[in-house]
This record gives structure tokens, sequence and C-alpha cells, in this order.
């Protein structure tokens, strides 16, 4: 057993987080105060490659493991996780699949320039009555001469009011089975898909929204991989993304605890700083131990990943310890401010609301725990 990362892994933080804070951290507080994306931050993840690190160089990205891109999360979310929910709806959930099963021309078109972040992606998943319930799905696509007609609706959709395309998964069969599901590449603007920019209280410069589709034409050179039934390929991102997303709540986690300390240290009552009481002192180590337990189920993870073995339950075990664990730092670095932790010149109020996205996003924690459960 080795916990160490390489040489190559610790470059990769090191440039990203000096990336993050020289050019991400300036525009954190306006961004989630006008509740807007900054522009150009795509093209930048992609002159530094770091929306295609997980794919190999042959197809124009970094050819680096899911360790890197953990690392990555991690350090984009310890700076503003807004951000880095529209890098991950673009960099795995968007491009991910038209990667693994699409056709070479769909790839050309739409993955090669996603990677590069001149176009912006994003995946159309979750419903105003399914949620998290995939099977439940509502729209449908009906074949047509020339390709299909998509109806119905879509909600809470990451990057979807300043998207290009977004690959929308639609219903080709009425049976309620897994081969009845597909995936459809949705250029945008399109006739009939009318998106509407949600406010949110949580990860509010991640701009989110909510898609009526309403008898939209998609060519047959746009439905994923060239054939019907894709679901699998969604059950196989959404498996990789949950441990993904766990990084993202690890770098919440860590920039939570990392805040408190240093109001703790600095924060004096009756002549001596607060990290000098005990019942502070206690609440920070709480919450570094639960860090680092964190911390180490993130990577054995993603280590999974790179093996190739990954299960579901694995992957909803890290999810649910992670983001679990997001929400209980963040709150404790609020109640260790005090008043402060509500005031928005201090981080832990942005934190802790970006944090309680990840308990109900990439699957409730409820949902975690059913598959869990299941594999007992």
């Amino acid at each position: 057993m080795d916990f160490t990362f390489t040489a190559e892994h610790e470059q990769v933080r090191e440039t990203v987080r000096r990336f993050a804070e020289a050019e991400m951290a300036p525009l954190v507080r306006e961004a989630d105060e006008t509740e807007t994306f900054p522009p150009g931050l795509f093209r930048r993840w992609g002159e530094l490659g770091l929306i295609g690190v997980r794919y190999p160089e042959a197809d124009g990205g970094a050819g680096m493991d899911k360790v890197a891109d953990c690392i990555i999360r991690e350090e984009l979310s310890y700076v503003c996780q807004s951000f880095a929910a529209s890098w991950s709806a673009q960099s795995h959930l968007g491009i991910w699949p038209i990667w693994r099963i699409g056709t070479d021309e769909q790839k050309q078109r739409f993955f090669q320039p996603a990677v590069r972040g001149e176009k912006i992606a994003g995946f159309a998943l979750s419903e105003p009555d399914g949620g998290s319930n995939i099977r439940a799905m509502k729209t449908r696509a009906e074949k047509v001469p020339g390709g299909y007609r998509l109806t119905g609706s879509k909600l809470y959709i990451t990057n979807a009011p300043i998207a290009d395309f977004l690959l929308v998964a639609a219903r080709t069969r009425p049976e309620l089975k897994p081969d009845a599901i597909s995936l459809f590449i949705v250029e945008l603007p399109a006739d009939g898909f009318a998106v509407s920019s949600l406010k949110k209280e949580g990860i509010r410069a991640s701009e989110t929204g909510l898609i009526g589709i309403d008898d939209v034409f998609v060519p047959d050179e746009c439905l994923l991989g060239g054939r019907e039934g894709t679901y699998p390929v969604i059950l196989d991102s959404l498996s990789e993304n949950r441990v993904g997303v766990s990084a993202n709540a690890l770098g919440m986690a860590r920039a939570a605890h990392d805040a408190a300390l240093r109001y703790a240290k600095e924060r004096e009552v009756a002549g001596k700083p607060v990290f000098d009481y005990q019942a502070i002192a206690h609440k920070l180590a709480d919450m570094a131990a639960e860090i680092e337990a964190a911390k180490w189920l993130v990577y054995y993870g993603a280590w999974r990943v790179d093996q190739g073995d990954l299960d579901l339950a694995t992957a909803s075990k890290v999810k649910l310890i992670a983001s679990e664990t997001a929400v209980r730092v963040s709150e404790a670095a609020i109640r260790i401010h005090g008043g402060a932790g509500i005031m928005r010149e201090y981080p832990v109020g942005r934190i802790h609301r970006d944090a309680l996205v990840y308990i109900i996003g990439e699957g409730t924690s409820e949902i975690q725990r059913n598959i869990i459960a299941r594999s007992l």
C-alpha cells in the first residue's frame, strides 16, 4: 500500500493552486453576488489542459488519471465551488459520454472544441418529476425522417444558460427498461428549446437552467453513438462523477476548516485567541480528523476508477461521506466564526451554501444510502 502522490500529481496540484489563487480568487465575490459565470474561464481552463486532463493525448487531452482529475477538482473547489461545478459539468458530464461512445464525427464536432474550452457543454438528465430517479424519465424522443423530435422538460441543468450544446437524455421507447433511454446532442440555440435561468442559494455563479423541450428536432447524426439504448453509459458516467464531485466536497471542507482555523487564531476573547479555548480547539480537531478520513476515501475511489473496477456501492460510499463531511465542517466553521460567519466578508457562509448542494446533486444522500444498502 502506498498513500503518496506521485511527483506529477504534486506538480498538477501546485499548478492548479497557483492558477486558482491568481486568476479565479479575484472573481469569486462578484460572480457570487451577481450569480453569473465569468466569461473566459472555460478558454483558460482549456489552454491549461484542465478540461481534458482525463482524456488521452491522442484525443486532445492530457492523458492523466482520475487521481489527477480529483486533485484539480479539490483545488478548484478550495477557491470556488461555483466555478468548479461548471468545470465539472463540462469536463466530465457534458463530454465524457461523447468520448466514450460518440462517433468520430461527434468527437470532432463537439468533444474536441469542448476540451479546448471553445464550446461550453452540459448534461440534461434531471427532470421536474423524476429528480434522481432516471427510470421515471418523461422526456421522449420520437423517430421521424432524418432524426428525432424531442418533447419534455429538464431541471437543475448546470451550464444550460451559457451552453453551446447539451447532452439530453430522452426515452426512445415507452417501456421502463434501461435500453429504452438514449442520449442526444442538442446544439443551442434550437427552436423549441427554452432555457430559463434559476436563482439558487448555493453555487450561485454556476449558471443553472430549467429547460422546456417542445417538439425539438435533432438530426440523426446527433444521436449519441449513432444508436439508441445508451442508458448504461449514463450510469457509468454518474458513478465515476460521484467520485469526482466527492473531491469537490473535499476541497470545500478544507477551505472551510482553514478559514475557521485562521479566524480562531486571530480572534481574541478575554485577552486570548479563541483557539486557546478547548471547546473551539476540539471542534477544529474533529473537523481536521473528518477531512483526513474523507480525503483518503476520495482518493481510494479515484484509484478504483484508475484500476477499472469502481462499483456503484463504492462510488456511493465515497460521495456520501465526502459530501456530508463538507456540510458538517462548513457548518462548524460558521459556528466558530460566530456572528462573522454569516457575514459575506467571510467565505464560510458561501462555502456552506455550496456544500449543501452536494448532499442533493449527483444523487441525494438518501439515494446513495439506497445503493449502499442494496449491496449489503
